[in-house]
């Protein structure tokens, strides 16, 4: 295990490679190899440079962990909490909080899918997930409050209809490319269009 280093005051790393562009390599080995098969030495060998310009940047592979999963939590919550105070009704809310979802996922893809496959190994991904479970309440939430006011069906617990729709959502990180033909807002339409009319055809 790659142990900290301290910080020297006031260094931002060599040139050519800032704290944003060693965050968004480490992300992406994360996601390709696993956290725990990953090593800041990996992560030098990526970037070219030596272990210990890894460490002017940051103090330890955990630190740079937690950035990625913050960027993604803190992204979700800022998106919920725009929609929950929104105007309309609660299915308004409810389908805004859909697009919203799908919208943040696009815009953060890797570190949503970085904190879609921690399995709570270690303080940093157990407080991620807790986080991710107060989302997942406030989602649930808004589901109740839709079934309530009779625009979703409420023989189904708020709870697992929740999950089926944001479970939706959060597939996408295994196949959405933000490269390819389909924008963000046409996927967020589609989402939300099956999610809440399904697959039978207009008349």
């Amino acid at each position: 295990m790659d142990e900290p280093r301290p910080q020297p005051g006031g260094r931002r790393g060599r040139p050519g490679h800032d704290r944003d562009t060693v965050l968004r390599r480490a992300v992406e080995l994360f996601n390709a190899r696993g956290y725990a098969a990953t090593s800041v030495g990996d992560l030098a060998a990526e970037l070219g440079v030596s272990k210990s310009a890894i460490y002017h940047h940051v103090p330890s592979k955990e630190h740079l962990l937690a950035e990625a999963l913050d960027e993604a939590l803190d992204a979700l919550t800022r998106a919920l909490d725009r929609v929950s105070t929104g105007p309309g009704s609660a299915e308004d809310r409810l389908r805004a909080a859909v697009r919203a979802g799908v919208e943040t996922l696009v815009a953060h893809q890797p570190a949503v899918t970085l904190l879609l496959r921690v399995h709570g190994n270690g303080a940093v991904e157990q407080a991620a997930l807790a986080r991710r479970r107060e989302l997942d309440a406030r989602l649930a939430g808004l589901v109740a409050d839709a079934a309530d006011a009779g625009a979703v069906r409420s023989d189904l617990p708020p709870q697992l209809v929740s999950r089926l729709l944001f479970g939706t959502v959060n597939s996408l990180v295994e196949w959405y490319r933000a490269d390819g033909t389909l924008p963000a807002s046409a996927l967020a339409d589609a989402v939300v269009a099956v999610a809440f009319e399904g697959l039978a055809p207009r008349s």
